[in-house]
């Protein structure tokens, strides 16, 4: 960390606080078990982007929580973020001084501490078992005890808003306990996650007016609502917002990180981030999904691959004279570009667009263009998709744009053979038999299943006539059973997806059979491969 526990570091503006809690609340998502090296790596992402707060988890109440701590003094070297940990208020019927889970907490040697503390009356007297009155008691105790002791004390009031329906005179006086014991900010949780934004900014405004305690935001996303309700906050006064990367968290996950910080850096005009860091937002989620395990959301709002991708031709047209007129920002200013899908749905300004983008100005002529849109329009009826697939879509774009064959190889056959044993195993084949350069080439290929073993099969026989291929590898292979006929004699789809250590490329095959389906999809990427890699067709 960047100083001892007992200094306080200028924050970039401490008027208003983004406090992260991926480390701890959106670690509690179903799927997501960080280890040690985890959590000192979001965290680096996360102090990049310029959060000023990051809650790293509970010390003394998990081993793992504890060892990291331990490693952040010596390993983080923050730029932005003060590192936090988090806590209970001590226990009833005794002092926070001798209580070895407050003890933890300034052993973690943070230099801000988060309390949690319950505010609903209910949950006092069945949860802790204890008095309303000594509830307050023990939240005057810690906080009063960590403050003596250097450290800046922020208080979540848990299940407030819930609390303050039942009983609001107590919920307020749990706020102002923690405000005049010491705490910087008491924090208001809708620890279930069912308020709705109006609600939240009238009892937020009411909370600020009544107690004159600064006040902050937690909000779970049970209702679809923890970004506007964090919004909400803000509006009725709130200058702490508690968010998770990737919107993470328990059950349904927390209010998201990355559109509250945007809506209050491109919406509300508020510098909450440090100069240039809101460029690298896209980056920053996609490399904490990655940390996590767990695949980006496509249609997250502004960092999603989809956040500003057009379909339809209304919108394409629209956005060939000006790009604001189908987006709400600029995406350049998230770090993340806009895209057109090519789809049934599309017309001549979204393939316009889309060759634009991918190097080839169809502008002025309305008989390609017209060409192209009408064989697309065919292509999606039998189940093709280019909107997933922009590797085949630029195949059949070359097809229609540059003369000459635009194939590296032509198929003869190609045959596939399973053989099941009586131990449940399976033998699978595959034999190619292909013309490149002039030349035949038979080839055969062993795999886990027929579509690897014609995938094998096709590197073999190529291999030796275009070494390229060995940059390229099978990255991603899905099957989709298209409607129509049903069972086995429906259409299926087969989408692939093939890399070369740079990038990532998909193409699409379409038939009765999923073999065969599969060859098209392969045959389009390994073209497209050699394309990447400079050759040219009639080589």
């Amino acid at each position: 960390m960047t100083t001892d526990a007992t200094d306080q570091l200028a924050l970039p503006d401490d008027a208003f606080h983004v406090f992260d809690t991926t480390l701890r609340d959106g670690a509690q998502r179903e799927g997501i078990n960080l280890t040690v090296a985890d959590k000192l790596t979001i965290a680096r992402h996360l102090d990049g982007f310029g959060v000023g707060f990051i809650e790293g988890g509970w010390p003394g109440a998990n081993p793992r929580d504890t060892e990291f701590f331990r490693r952040a003094r010596t390993e983080l070297s923050l730029r932005h973020a003060q590192l936090v940990a988090f806590g209970a208020t001590r226990r009833a019927g005794t002092t926070a001084a001798e209580d070895p889970l407050v003890q933890a907490l300034l052993d973690a040697e943070t230099p801000v501490v988060c309390l949690v503390a319950k505010a609903h009356d209910k949950h006092v007297e069945l949860a802790l078992r204890t008095t309303l009155d000594e509830n307050l008691a023990m939240i005057r105790d810690t906080v009063s005890h960590l403050r003596a002791r250097g450290r800046r004390v922020f208080l979540d009031c848990e299940h407030f808003f819930a609390g303050y329906a039942d009983n609001p005179g107590y919920a307020l006086d749990v706020v102002r306990t923690a405000a005049s014991a010491g705490a910087d900010v008491v924090v208001l949780c809708d620890t279930n996650g069912g308020m709705l934004p109006a609600q939240v900014q009238a009892v937020v405004r009411t909370v600020v007016a009544d107690t004159g305690a600064r006040v902050g935001i937690h909000a779970q996303d049970d209702s679809g609502c923890a970004v506007a309700n964090t919004l909400a906050a803000v509006d009725g006064g709130a200058t702490h917002v508690q968010c998770t990367a990737n919107g993470y968290g328990e059950r349904v996950g927390n209010a998201n990180l990355f559109p509250v910080v945007a809506a209050l850096e491109l919406k509300y005009g508020r510098s909450v981030l440090p100069a240039g860091a809101l460029a690298e937002m896209t980056r920053v989620s996609h490399a904490i999904a990655e940390v996590v395990n767990l695949t980006p959301s496509t249609h997250q709002p502004y960092v999603g691959v989809s956040a500003f991708a057009h379909k339809a031709g209304l919108h394409a047209s629209a956005i060939k004279v000006d790009p604001d007129l189908y987006q709400h920002i600029d995406p350049e200013l998230v770090g993340n570009s806009m895209r057109m899908l090519v789809s049934d749905m599309a017309g001549r300004a979204s393939i316009e667009l889309k060759s634009r983008e991918l190097g080839y100005d169809l502008a002025g002529d309305r008989d390609l263009v017209g060409r192209i849109v009408a064989r697309v329009k065919e292509q999606e009826q039998k189940g093709f998709t280019y909107e997933a697939a922009d590797a085949s879509f630029e195949l059949l774009l070359r097809e229609e744009v540059v003369e000459g064959p635009q194939r590296f190889f032509r198929l003869e056959s190609w045959r596939t053979i399973t053989d099941q044993r009586a131990d449940g195993g399976a033998e699978n084949e595959a034999t190619v038999k292909l013309w490149a350069k002039g030349e035949r080439v038979i080839a055969t290929g062993e795999g886990n299943g027929p579509v690897d073993a014609l995938d094998r099969a096709l590197r073999a026989g190529l291999e030796r006539t275009f070494p390229e291929l060995a940059r390229i590898q099978l990255v991603d292979y899905k099957v989709r059973i298209l409607e129509g006929r049903q069972g086995t004699q429906s259409t299926t789809r087969v989408l692939v997806t093939t890399g070369d250590g740079a990038t990532e490329w998909s193409t699409v095959g379409v038939a009765d059979n999923v073999i065969a389906a599969s060859w098209q999809a392969l045959n389009d990427a390994y073209t497209y491969g050699l394309l990447r890699a400079g050759l040219r067709p009639a080589e």
